[in-house]
């Protein structure tokens, strides 16, 4: 029989291989120290499967269950798990060198909202043609937006030119401001 993917070693009935378990039964209740022989037909009568719970006790505990259950419930477990993670993406915001204020304004506010949902926003100025010329105006506009959001994100590394676009990574979370006092 198939039963998917095991967590770590898991062992059911005859796949056990130590001489003596500690076994309980479906109740919970400790039936003590017993041979394998001895705990497989207590399962049995039981029409349950005897599972190998904690391998790596002296000796290892095995309980009274139903398998199929208990690997549903493990699935199940795992789901809820992987539901309450929050993948944090990268979005990415592309200005150019000459942007206006008011396109910029609007970037800013995408910008604000991808933050305020938990992503990252990667922030790219793309220079095309003579542009090059004048990096410096694309990284006004890049320090102005880092400035604008400071209060909600915080730059992850100073900008940086790779070929024809200069790019910051903006995570979420800003930096407590000292008061000057």
């Amino acid at each position: 029989m198939n039963w998917g993917v095991l967590p770590l070693n898991l062992r059911i009935n005859r796949e056990i291989r130590a001489p003596k378990v500690r076994v309980i039964d479906q109740d919970g209740a400790q039936l003590g120290v017993l041979t394998v022989v001895e705990a497989l037909t207590k399962a049995e009568l039981a029409g349950l499967d005897l599972v190998e719970i904690a391998p790596s006790a002296e000796p290892p505990v095995c309980k009274i269950i139903d398998f199929g259950k208990y690997r549903y419930q493990l699935t199940k477990k795992e789901k809820e798990q992987k539901k309450s993670q929050h993948q944090v993406k990268v979005k990415e915001v592309k200005i150019k060198p000459n942007t206006d204020d008011h396109d910029l304004m609007v970037k800013i506010k995408h910008s604000r909202e991808f933050i305020a949902k938990g992503n990252k926003v990667r922030l790219t100025c793309v220079f095309r043609g003579r542009e090059m010329l004048h990096p410096e105006f694309g990284r006004r506009l890049v320090d102005r937006i880092c400035e604008d959001l400071s209060d909600v994100a915080t730059p992850e590394s100073p900008a940086k030119m790779l070929g024809r676009s200069l790019s910051v990574v903006l995570a979420p979370g800003a930096k407590k401001k000292t008061a000057n006092t």
